[in-house]
C-alpha cells in the first residue's frame, strides 16, 4: 500500500511538474521568432507571415480553438495587402475571459554598410509572444475557471494596427464582451529594476488589477507600479486598443529603461535574454492565473483613465 501510494504521488508530481514551462521551451520559441531568417518580422514581409504561421502552429499544438472562422490567422488589411493577427481560445468553466496578448512584429532590417543590419527583436517582442504561449502551454491539459483568449498582434510598430483591427472585428464581439481583463506582454526578456521574478504594469493608477492579482500571486511574484509613468506607456502599446473599448487592459513588462540599450537596436537578440527569469515569471504568472475566478478577480477602472 505504501509503495502504491508513493507511485501515485510520484506520478502526480511528474504531472504537476510537466505543466511548467522549461527554459529550453522558452529558448526554442524566441530562437525561432528572433532568428536572422525572420529578418526582424516587419509587417508586410514574407517573414512576418511566416512568424504568424509559426505562432498559429504553437496554438494548434496546445489545442486552442479558433477565435473566429476556420483558422488561427485573423486577416486585416495593411496597405492593400493581407496581414494577420493570430488568435486562439481555451474554453474554461466560465464564459468570462482572461486575455493574454503581445505583438510579434518588429522593425525588420536596415540598410547598413557592414555590421549587423537585422533588428531581431528578441525582447521586443518575441519575449511577449513566448510569455503568452507559455501560459497556454501551462493550461493545455487543465480546465481553468476563466476561459482564455491568446492574441498575437501584428503591426504594433506601425501604430498598433493589428490590435486596433482585431478589437474592432465584429466576429470577435462575443469574446470581447466577456473579457474581464487583458494582460499585454511587452518586453519581458530581461530582469526588471525591481529584481528577479518581478514585473511592472503600465497604468497601475487607472485600475485595481495589480492589487487584485498580487493578492493571489504565488512564489514571490509581484506586479509593481509603473516606474515610468511620465512616459504614458499605458497609452502607447496595444492594450490601448482595448482600453478604448472600456475593457480592463494593461501592459506587463520587465524592461529596465535606466539600463536597456537594446530597444530598436540590432543587439536585441538572444544574448540579452534572461531565460531563467523568464521561466520563473511565466510559470508563477500561470500558477497565479490558475487561482483566479470570476468571483475573486473582477478588476475595475477608476475615473482617472482616459478612454478616448
Amino acid at each position: 500500500m505504501k509503495k502504491l501510494t508513493f507511485v501515485l504521488l510520484s506520478l502526480f508530481s511528474i504531472s504537476t511538474f510537466a505543466q511548467e514551462v522549461s527554459e529550453e521551451r522558452i529558448k526554442t520559441i524566441i530562437s525561432v521568432l528572433a532568428s536572422d531568417e525572420m529578418k526582424g518580422r516587419e509587417i508586410g514581409t514574407p517573414e512576418n507571415d511566416k512568424s504568424a504561421q509559426y505562432i498559429a502552429e504553437l496554438f494548434e499544438k496546445n489545442n486552442l480553438e479558433y477565435c473566429t472562422g476556420n483558422s488561427y490567422l485573423v486577416p486585416f488589411d495593411y496597405k492593400g495587402k493581407t496581414a494577420y493577427n493570430v488568435c486562439g481560445i481555451k474554453k474554461g468553466k466560465s464564459e468570462k475571459v482572461l486575455a493574454f496578448s503581445g505583438h510579434f512584429d518588429h522593425i525588420g532590417t536596415k540598410n547598413k554598410s557592414g555590421g549587423d543590419h537585422i533588428y531581431n527583436g528578441a525582447d521586443d517582442n518575441a519575449s511577449g509572444i513566448t510569455a503568452l504561449v507559455g501560459i497556454s502551454d501551462y493550461f493545455k491539459d487543465k480546465e481553468p475557471e476563466f476561459s482564455m483568449v491568446f492574441m498575437a498582434f501584428n503591426g504594433e510598430e506601425k501604430g498598433m494596427l493589428g490590435s486596433k483591427a482585431i478589437s474592432e472585428d465584429d466576429n470577435m464581439n462575443r469574446i470581447n464582451e466577456n473579457i474581464a481583463a487583458l494582460f499585454n506582454f511587452e518586453m519581458v526578456a530581461t530582469e526588471s529594476q525591481f529584481g528577479k521574478n518581478a514585473v511592472f504594469i503600465t497604468g497601475d493608477e487607472f485600475s485595481d488589477l495589480d492589487e487584485l492579482f498580487n493578492k493571489y500571486a504565488v512564489d514571490g511574484l509581484k506586479i509593481h507600479p509603473d516606474p515610468y509613468a511620465k512616459q504614458q506607456l499605458f497609452y502607447r502599446s496595444d492594450n490601448v486598443s482595448y482600453v478604448k473599448k472600456r475593457i480592463i487592459a494593461h501592459s506587463i513588462s520587465t524592461v529596465d529603461m535606466t539600463k536597456a540599450k537594446h530597444y530598436h537596436q540590432p543587439n536585441d537578440d538572444l544574448s540579452i535574454v534572461n531565460f531563467t527569469n523568464m521561466a520563473q515569471i511565466i510559470n508563477n504568472f500561470s500558477k497565479t492565473v490558475d487561482k483566479l475566478t470570476p468571483k475573486n478577480f473582477s478588476p475595475k477602472y477608476n475615473n482617472k483613465v482616459k478612454f478616448d
